[in-house]
């Protein structure tokens, strides 16, 4: 399904809303907003594909909300967001048709992934087909990219802002990809930089050579260890990113099976997959977006 999937999301906290329209549509959906349930009523003039609804919001509640968008669009697909301690709420809210249900804080690739879902759903696409990679893995514009004449200092700074939230709320989280890929300058993929390979990075070269048995009470001594670790991080500050990178990841073609992806992972013990099309990388998949595959899965059956 290649249409742009137009997504009412429904939550009487301002902030939400924004930053959730934001990410959303940088996923590629069209996110309209409403701030209630009334509102979210007139709303459905718009014809969204999937609403995501809050259970708990003044006036008009979720549950109230639900039943009304039942009544005038029976086959509309409703995801529910509730707190951690509201769980029997939000499954009262599946006899009543909606689609399915999420804790709060929920991972946004996890959201998006429900979304997608729904959205199949609604058009009669065989939901239990299993998926393809391209259908999971996070694009290549989402992820972090730098080149591989760009120090280290610079790829550390990167790396440290995708663990920074992207979200300014309580409700949603944005899980950092915790790797860079490094590109050359026409952007083709040469590398990956990942914490291993900084703290390899760090290592002085004559902790891993041979050495008298006796030095083994020197080596864990607390002299031996003290500022090695600043002093060491300190010395990389500088080095290009290419003299400690670890190669590019595996690819894998976008129509492959997520069971091929599950398989190419478990083989080359790898943590992401580098997902092509036509000869060109689109994104990545990582264990967590087959994860996440698993627990839609389960939780379906």
């Amino acid at each position: 399904m290649n249409k742009i999937i137009k997504v009412l999301m429904v939550d009487d906290e301002e902030q939400f809303r924004k930053t959730t329209k934001k990410i959303l549509e940088k996923k590629g959906f069209e996110t309209i907003m409403a701030e209630n349930g009334r509102q979210a009523i007139d709303m459905l003039k718009e014809k969204p594909d999937v609403v995501v609804l809050d259970i708990k919001m003044e006036g008009m509640d979720g549950h109230e909300t639900l039943d009304e968008i039942k009544k005038r669009s029976p086959d509309l697909p409703v995801i529910m967001l509730t707190g951690h301690g509201a769980l029997p709420s939000a499954k009262e809210a599946l006899t009543q048709g909606a689609f399915d249900y999420l804790s709060k804080p929920c991972d946004i690739d996890l959201l998006a992934s429900k979304i997608k879902d729904a959205c199949k759903f609604k058009f009669q696409d065989d939901v239990d087909t299993e998926k393809k990679v391209s259908d999971i893995m996070i694009p290549l514009n989402e992820y972090t990219l730098v080149e591989a004449n760009q120090t280290i200092e610079e790829a550390v700074k990167k790396l440290k802002d995708s663990f920074l939230s992207k979200v300014a709320t309580s409700r949603l989280m944005e899980t950092g990809h915790r790797s860079i890929l490094v590109t050359g300058k026409d952007k083709s993929i040469l590398g990956l930089l990942t914490i291993l390979d900084l703290l390899n990075a760090i290592m002085p070269g004559y902790l891993s050579a041979p050495r008298p048995s006796t030095a083994d009470s020197v080596r864990y001594s607390p002299m031996f260890w003290t500022g090695m670790f600043t002093r060491e991080t300190l010395e990389l500050k500088k080095i290009p990113i290419s003299q400690i990178m670890s190669p590019a990841p595996i690819t894998i073609d976008e129509d492959a099976n997520i069971m091929e992806a599950a398989h190419t992972i478990i083989e080359f013990e790898t943590r992401r997959l580098l997902v092509i099309s036509k000869g060109k990388p689109i994104g990545i998949v990582r264990e967590q977006d087959l994860f996440f595959e698993m627990e839609r899965i389960m939780s379906s059956q």
